[in-house]
């Protein structure tokens, strides 16, 4: 058994270093809840999935969840928002090729009109964005980001985080 060098060995980082490359490593989502004035929901259509989304996507190597978000909503809609609230993560487990993933939920509130008319997909991985009633959005999404929306919707209600496993609370 290794004894982990004490905090003034010069050979601590090292050490350390080598501990954090066998370490496992998650992948991480973040998405947005954005409505409109009519409490409508916006989602986008990518062009590399079935299937609509919420906004967001792929957090890059060491991106936080919360500059992940801004960073997609920039990137794919021309977007930039202001305040965002957590609403929920969600632990989804290994499924087809993936590994598991941390899948965040932000609420980047209500868009006002000027800000609605000027959203536009910027990049290839979207094909159009819509606002939908409530219902019609949720049916829209593939059965994972549903009861992830879901879920954060319900958090956007009653002020509550949501910690998810597969879409469904734990805690």
């Amino acid at each position: 058994m290794t004894v982990a060098p004490s905090p003034d060995d010069p050979g601590r980082d090292a050490y350390l270093a080598e501990g954090n490359a066998k370490q496992a490593r998650k992948r991480v989502a973040a998405d947005a809840l954005i409505r409109d004035g009519q409490g409508r929901i916006l989602l986008v259509n990518p062009t590399y999935k079935g299937g609509w989304d919420l906004p967001g996507g792929m957090a890059e190597e060491n991106e936080p969840p919360e500059a992940a978000v801004r960073r997609e909503l920039e990137e794919e809609l021309g977007l930039a928002v202001g305040t965002l609230r957590f609403l929920c993560v969600d632990w989804v487990t290994p499924h087809g090729p993936w590994d598991d993933l941390l899948g965040f939920v932000f609420d980047a509130g209500v868009l006002e009109p000027e800000q609605i008319a000027k959203l536009s997909p910027q990049d290839e991985e979207i094909s159009e964005h819509r606002f939908f009633e409530l219902d019609e959005a949720l049916k829209r999404l593939p059965d994972r980001q549903r009861a992830r929306a879901a879920q954060a919707l319900r958090a956007l209600g009653d002020g509550v985080p949501r910690y998810l496993q597969n879409g469904s609370p734990l805690c």
